[in-house]
Order: C-alpha cells, then structure tokens, then sequence
C-alpha cells in the first residue's frame, strides 16, 4: 500500500450515529424481562459490533493512505481486535438463546458484557506471558551490554507490572466467584481493573502494529531530500552502531534510488552537540558520509535540534531554503519511525521513513519508550478513551 494518496481525512462519526442509535433501540428492548426481546437485542449488538469492525478495518487502511503515522492508526487496530472478540462471544450467547432450551435472560446479557474486559484479559494472557517475558530477557541482556539505568529498567518494571497486575485480578476474581454474596465493591475493582487492561492491551497491541507497519515501509524512490536524525556520539566523536545504522540505510536508499531513477538527492544531517559531545552529531554525521564518498555539496548541516521534534522542526527550515516542493525521506531506527512520522506532520512535513535494524536486546526496551511516548502525545485524547472505557465497565457491573 502506497502512503500519503489521499487527500480526506477518515471519518468515523456514522459510527458514532450508529452507536448511539443501538443504545437507545437496546435500553427499550432490555426494559422488560423478555427472552425473546432480549434474544433481539443481542442480535441488533453483534450487527452493530460487525458494522464497527468493518469501520474501524475500512478507516484505518483510509488513514495509511492519509498519513500513516497517525494516533488514529493505533487506536483502530487495536481495538479492532478487541470487537473481534466481542463479537465472537455475543454470536456464541446468541446461537446458545436460540437453540437450547434455557432461557437468555437480560442478567445473562449484561454480565457478558460486564466480563468481556476480563475475559478478554485471560484470552490474551499468553500473549503478555511471553512479551512480558521477552521484556525482560532483552532488558537483562540490555544491562548486561550497556549498564544499569532507570531507562534500561523500563521493560522489566512494565513486565512485573503486566504479570503482577494480572495475577492479582485474577485471584480477586476467584475469590469473588468462590463467594456468590462477594461485596459489589469488590465486583467494581475486579471490573475496573480489567478494563485498564483492556486499554492498554489494545493500546499496546495497536502501537506495535503500527510501529511494524512503518518500519518495514520502504519509501518511493523520488525524494529530494533525504533527512538523517541524529542519536548520539562516541567518546571521541564518531557516530555511535545506531547511528551508522541510520547512516548506513539512507546511503543505501540514495544508491537505489541513483540506480532507478538518476535522481540526486540532498542528505540533512540532524543533530545538535550535547553537553558530553565532543562536536555536533551534525558534523558527525557529515564527515562520516563525505568519507563514503558523497559530495560535500549535497550535505546539509542542521546543527541546532536537541530532540526529535526539533530534528524535523529545523530540518523543515532547510528543505525551504532550498526547495518548498521538494519530496522527504527520513531515516532513524526502526523502532522509532512511527513516533518521528507524528513529529514530521506536526511540523507539516509530508515525510516517509524508514528505519535501521537495531540489536534485538535493545529493541523491546526502546519500543517501549516509544509506546510511553504515544500514550503522552495525545493526552486529551487518551483520557476520553480512557475514562470512557473505565465508566462503562463500572456502570455496567453497577446495574447487575
């Protein structure tokens, strides 16, 4: 799929219509202890769970084409795959009310709505079993090359986190299912636990596959410009193995695309000096690529950025000195490429990246930072999603 070839934004607001349309037909249908009525109304809930799906599929492949490295991409998938679920469980419940003799009762409905966070919680336990476990493997190993540090710990916690927290519902949950007069309070934690772990379970899937997505994305060989974000230096001033990686890729792409098309491009480097450097990472990286043979005259310095918002802030400002209309690549660590997209269009620069291998001990961790990253971006918008889910499950397990 080609990025960046459609000109209107996705829209989900028939969705919106859609749910607020089946809440309403469903309240009149669950007001009165009908199991026929009921049996219809679940039907009228897997419709609409179907027709989101096809939505929530249909927009994100229509947000690739707008601009891949979107929030909204994250937020699609993954909870895509939770209605998945969900779906799956209401045609059970609906094939069961219909074909045994026992009755599906108004009850039977709310609690599968009431459980579906939880249940989905233990379906996709062994999923965070082994990220959690390859958290921390490659932490450990992280460690061991590059030393202890807050950041280097960062997978560990959040594997101890994972599994703890998960262990810890469940054995609440045992307890309550062990007393059948358990305390609703007791119910409500339980409830609301699950649904913080369906947030960031479909936050972090969602993260991972868009971060896939971008990273393996291999740009069209007809761009102009082709920006190198910069990653810090060694000791003496040369570029790090991460940065020579980034280096390295956008070396190969100019190759390939000179091969294909006869198209030069201009490389900007992007980096400032940090306080143990000894030079620029600007002036690290030019030197590095003027030793592999490209012209002195096709590099561009941009000596000032401290932060990756900052790379392609002042990366922009070069691009228009030279040439508004010209075509962007940028290029970094594979990891990072979804999260440095967000920071280009922030600075309305219609850029593709495309990202560098990295060693795999010290990938999990930085996907990690990455995915902290996109939670903090869009704040507001993380709390609406999040204070949604959270009410609803609460009410939900209030009016049983």
């Amino acid at each position: 799929m080609k990025f960046d070839t459609r000109h209107i934004k996705p829209k989900l607001y028939n969705t919106l219509i859609l749910a607020v349309l089946t809440f309403c037909l469903m309240i009149a249908l669950l007001y009165q202890e009908d199991p026929l009525r009921i049996l219809w109304a679940n039907m009228i809930l897997i419709v609409f769970i179907l027709l989101t799906i096809i939505s929530l599929i249909s927009a994100f492949f229509k947000q690739l084409q707008y601009n891949p490295y979107s929030y909204n991409t994250v937020i699609y998938s993954g909870f895509a795959l939770f209605l998945l679920f969900l779906l799956s469980t209401h045609i059970h419940a609906a094939a069961e009310g219909w074909f045994s003799q026992q009755p599906f009762l108004k009850k039977d409905m709310l609690e599968l709505l009431t459980d579906s966070a939880k249940s989905y919680m233990y379906l996709t336990a062994p999923f965070l079993a082994v990220f959690s476990g390859s958290l921390l493997i490659s932490n450990l190993a992280l460690i061991r090359h590059e030393g202890k540090s807050f950041i280097n710990l960062l997978g560990i916690l959040l594997a101890v986190c994972l599994v703890g927290g998960e262990i810890i519902i469940a054995l609440l949950d045992r307890w309550i299912s062990a007393d059948p007069h358990s305390h609703t309070a007791l119910r409500v934690l339980v409830n609301a636990g699950s649904a913080i772990y369906l947030y960031f379970e479909c936050m972090m899937i969602g993260t991972i596959i868009a971060d896939a997505i971008a990273a393996l994305h291999v740009p069209e060989r007809d761009k102009d410009f082709l920006i190198v974000l910069g990653c810090g230096l060694r000791k003496d001033g040369t570029p790090t193995p991460l940065l020579q990686g980034r280096l390295d890729q956008a070396l190969a792409f100019d190759r390939r695309q000179k091969e294909e098309t006869g198209k030069e491009a201009y490389f900007i480097v992007s980096g400032g000096q940090g306080p143990d450097e000894v030079q620029s990472e600007a002036a690290s990286m030019k030197a590095y690529l003027m030793s592999r043979g490209v012209e002195e005259r096709r590099i561009i310095a941009e000596d000032q950025s401290t932060d990756t918002a900052e790379n392609m802030k002042y990366s922009k400002g070069k691009i228009l000195a030279v040439n508004p209309e010209g075509k962007i690549a940028f290029f970094t660590t594979n990891y990072h490429v979804f999260r440095s997209g967000i920071h280009a269009r922030r600075a309305k620069m219609r850029a593709q990246g495309m990202g560098a291998r990295t060693k795999w001990y010290y990938w999990p961790n930085a996907a990690v930072r990455e995915f902290i990253g996109v939670l903090t971006g869009h704040t507001g918008k993380q709390a609406l999603i999040f204070c949604g889910i959270l009410a609803g499950y609460i009410w939900l397990t209030m009016k049983i």
